[in-house]
């Protein structure tokens, strides 16, 4: 089950990558990340805010962890990521968002002393292989002929920001209701979006009000954000920041066969080498047939 919540997760945010990029005319990123947490707030309020009610001492007695997850995770995430799609391209964001797992792998060794087995240090690299394959088109020249700018570096901050608040999961209450936490922690970054966005508006960038904005949000508002979000905070409290980090690497994956059904791209050869590197990446770095065959026979 965690592992179909980290495929849909990765799904979620693949539509959302592609949406951003499209949008980033229409949509400025603050008035992107406000408005799709604000709706996401709404959903959120027909079933979270019960939880949240009769669990608000629990909630309160974990504040800095909460507080730190909202700023980090809603406010901050999503919002670098929404800054850097105005300048860089969708392949060069994927790219740059592909060395999560690395350094999800890095903080959760720095913060609680977790560490890749040698085997899932080679499932990862198997992973990001397949990842280069898709960006480079499987040339080597076509990687380096890629230009980054300053949008690049956002991405890069914003996956730092993404593998800190995933490594942090490891100190979430389990006693508080996943609909509690998520509500809470979208207060929190709404509460520092807020500014940021009445300061967007003020300097005279407004969201162009159409059918393509509207449906953005409300596809970024439910899936990337609510159902993401908690498919994703479980699966990596029953699975661990480190097994879950590799997932990452299917956004890639699930672009391509987007662009296939959608936009009429053609899969290629070295698409099917990509996706067959990426899931076997992802099968060395989370499945352990040997010790669980030991486990079976009890030997």
């Amino acid at each position: 089950m965690p592992y179909l919540l980290l495929i849909l997760t990765t799904l979620f945010w693949s539509g959302n990558f592609v949406l951003s990029r499209g949008m980033h005319a229409e949509i400025p990123p603050f008035s992107l990340s406000f408005w799709r947490w604000a709706v996401a707030l709404l959903i959120l309020s027909c079933f979270g805010l019960r939880h949240l009610f009769v669990q608000h001492k629990l909630a309160f007695g974990h504040r800095k962890f909460i507080i730190i997850q909202g700023v980090v995770g809603v406010a901050g995430f999503n919002t670098f990521i929404y800054m850097a799609l105005q300048t860089t391209t969708a392949i060069n964001a994927v790219l740059v968002n592909s060395c999560i797992p690395v350094i999800i792998a890095l903080i959760s060794w720095a913060m609680y002393n977790d560490r890749l087995s040698l085997r899932q240090c080679l499932g990862v690299a198997t992973s990001l292989s397949g990842v280069v394959i898709i960006i480079s088109h499987g040339e080597l020249s076509t990687l380096l002929q890629l230009q980054f700018n300053s949008g690049d570096i956002l991405v890069f901050i914003a996956a730092i920001l993404w593998a800190f608040y995933s490594a942090n999961l490891k100190k979430y209450p389990k006693e508080l209701h996943p609909f509690a936490y998520q509500t809470a922690i979208v207060l929190v970054g709404l509460t520092i979006l807020l500014p940021l966005y009445l300061f967007e508006i003020y300097s005279g960038k407004t969201m162009t009000l159409s059918t393509g904005s509207i449906v953005t949000i409300i596809y970024v508002a439910l899936f990337a954000s609510v159902l993401a979000f908690i498919f994703w905070n479980r699966a990596v409290s029953i699975l661990g920041a480190n097994i879950a980090g590799p997932f990452i690497h299917l956004m890639p994956v699930f672009s391509t066969i987007l662009a296939v059904l959608f936009l009429g791209e053609t899969l290629t050869q070295n698409h099917i080498k990509a996706i067959l590197l990426i899931f076997g990446g992802i099968l060395m770095t989370t499945f352990r047939v040997g010790k669980r065959k030991k486990e079976q026979t009890g030997k």
